[in-house]
């Protein structure tokens, strides 16, 4: 079955950077891949998008130039790359994809940006 998982997050400080990974197992195609978050008492909120083939992607105005989203499909792995981190980006980090008109959702990793 379709599984993700996710790694990488951690305490941070203000201006820091954090890697985030996100493997999915469970099927044999590449698919658009999002990452999305979520802070206590808010929405779970679209972060960053990329294309099957990583040539296309889109960011939240509120990380566009900080972060990046990228993939590996030989590795089945998409990362987000998040540098000159604020303590806004608290939050806990899930990675999503949609196969077959399903979303699937990975548990998520915790991300704490505090000085």
């Amino acid at each position: 079955q379709v599984q993700l998982v996710e790694s990488g997050g951690g305490l941070v400080q203000p201006g820091g950077s954090l890697r985030l990974s996100c493997t999915a197992s469970g099927f044999f195609s590449s698919y658009s891949m999002k990452w999305y978050r979520q802070a206590p008492g808010k929405e779970r909120e679209l972060v960053a998008v990329i294309s099957p083939s990583g040539g296309s992607t889109n960011y939240a105005d509120s990380v566009k130039g900080r972060f990046t989203i990228s993939r590996d499909n030989a590795k089945n792995t998409v990362y987000l790359q998040m540098n000159s981190l604020k303590p806004e980006d608290t939050a806990v980090y899930y990675c999503k994809c949609n196969i077959r008109g399903y979303d699937y959702w990975g548990q998520g990793t915790q991300v704490t940006v505090s000085s």
